[in-house]
């Protein structure tokens, strides 16, 4: 009956595993895209760029403003004339009501208005390659945690095999020792390395619980929530060191915002200069009043209506030098952002070279893990043969069966570390936004 329990538990506990969600590359990049704090907040602040870069706030659209009164005065008023008479009028009522409205446009401003319209324009399109540079380091984030949960379900797969591996050699130990064909020292061994192996698959599976946390956290969800990932790994991409550094110099993210940067600091110097010339503003209106007068006044009603306009023309001949100052300051930002650009430039072919080495020697060190693997697993399978027959020792096995664990493991995380420099090429060629996961 125990057996039977036990058997029910693990076939119930396998199909919740097996129900797991499967979180494929393409969903983890669809929902992060989606979901993502950091790429929404990105989002938010683009579309208020495209605001400030709307006709809206350009000032090319006049200014209209209107107003209105109405008052009432109810007074009592007393008079002394000149000759001692007085006079007095009580309850003397008055109303007074006006309307206005008032028109005021730019006509010339030195061309600081069309300077500024493209500098907001340039910003917004600065801003759009800002949420780029969010989103492609978000991705990054979310596939080194995606291939680090990948790597270590392996190491994972590769340990419960290991410990299993270790509690079969325990009972062997214990019935050998039960036959009198061993000694307490074969099972004390057994147990320390059941017990070694126990506690490195509890590690891993700790390591990977908090990776799939900081993976949901990173896709916008309940960090709770569990899923599967896809454990394999595919190389399908060719570089080559020349495309990628063309493709870093034109694409890379980091180098257009430098560029764009470049645009809106040479608009300053045209803002800034457009203080040298005069502007000129028209303004025009259109007035109502009427005003019911009270008994003192010579006029019982008064109506007002009419329009007005004119023209505004303003020269500051001599600021002090302030503005002079400014287009200083600004041709130096540029000179500034053009020798930014050409650092990054050699520090962009420095990166690109790195990685496309890192690579390279990743696909070297893959196929030397490989045969690496196959031998160990040999020399694992033959080791296990004699132990059986008693021909090596226990210490021989367990030397055996870590080497061949050593082995997986370190073909492993070459994999997803050849994996990984591949998305840094990709990304250093801006080219990973456009890559098909």
């Amino acid at each position: 009956m125990k057996f039977i329990k036990t058997y029910l538990f693990i076939c119930c506990f396998t199909g919740l595993l097996s129900a797991q969600e499967t979180l494929t590359k393409k969903d983890a990049v669809s929902i992060t895209l989606a979901h993502n704090y950091g790429i929404l907040l990105s989002n938010n602040s683009n579309t208020i760029a495209a605001n400030n870069a709307a006709i809206y706030n350009s000032g090319y659209l006049p200014t209209i403003t209107g107003s209105g009164n109405a008052t009432y005065s109810n007074n009592t008023n007393d008079f002394t004339f000149q000759n001692g008479e007085t006079s007095s009028i009580d309850n003397a009522e008055s109303q007074n009501y006006g309307a206005n409205i008032g028109l005021n446009y730019i006509l010339f401003d030195g061309f600081g208005r069309s300077y500024n319209f493209q500098k907001l324009q340039q910003e917004q399109h600065l801003s759009k390659l800002e949420t780029k540079a969010v989103i492609e380091k978000t991705i990054i984030q979310l596939f080194n945690s995606y291939y680090f949960v990948a790597e270590h379900e392996q190491h994972k797969k590769l340990s419960e095999t290991s410990l299993e591996i270790s509690k079969t050699r325990l009972t062997r130990a214990q019935y050998m020792y039960e036959y009198g064909q061993s000694t307490k020292l074969e099972i004390l061994n057994a147990e320390v390395d059941v017990n070694n192996d126990r506690i490195k698959l509890i590690n891993i599976a700790q390591l990977l619980d908090n990776a799939k946390r900081e993976i949901n956290l990173i896709l916008g969800r309940d960090v709770t929530t569990t899923f599967n990932v896809e454990e394999i790994v595919r190389f399908d991409l060719v570089f080559n060191v020349n495309t990628v550094l063309k493709n870093a110099i034109q694409q890379n993210i980091a180098v257009q915002q430098l560029q764009k940067n470049q645009n809106i600091a040479g608009l300053d110097i045209k803002i800034n200069t457009a203080n040298y010339l005069p502007s000129l503003n028209f303004n025009g209106g259109y007035r109502w009043s009427k005003t019911n007068n009270d008994a003192t006044f010579t006029y019982d009603k008064q109506n007002i209506k009419g329009v007005n306009a004119g023209l505004n023309l303003s020269w500051n001949i001599f600021d002090g030098g302030r503005t002079k100052t400014k287009v200083a300051n600004s041709k130096i930002i540029v000179e500034n952002l053009k020798i930014q650009e050409s650092l990054l430039k050699d520090e962009l072919e420095l990166y690109v070279r790195n990685a496309f080495t890192v690579y390279q020697n990743d696909l070297v060190i893959i196929a030397s893990e490989k045969k690496n693997v196959e031998t160990n697993q040999r020399n694992f399978d033959r080791t296990k043969e004699r132990y059986k027959l008693g021909q090596v020792t226990s210490i021989e096995f367990r030397q055996a069966q870590i080497n061949l664990l050593n082995a997986q493991t370190n073909l492993n995380k070459a994999t997803y570390a050849a994996k990984t420099a591949s998305l840094n090429l990709l990304q250093l060629s801006g080219k990973l936004l456009d890559h098909q996961f």
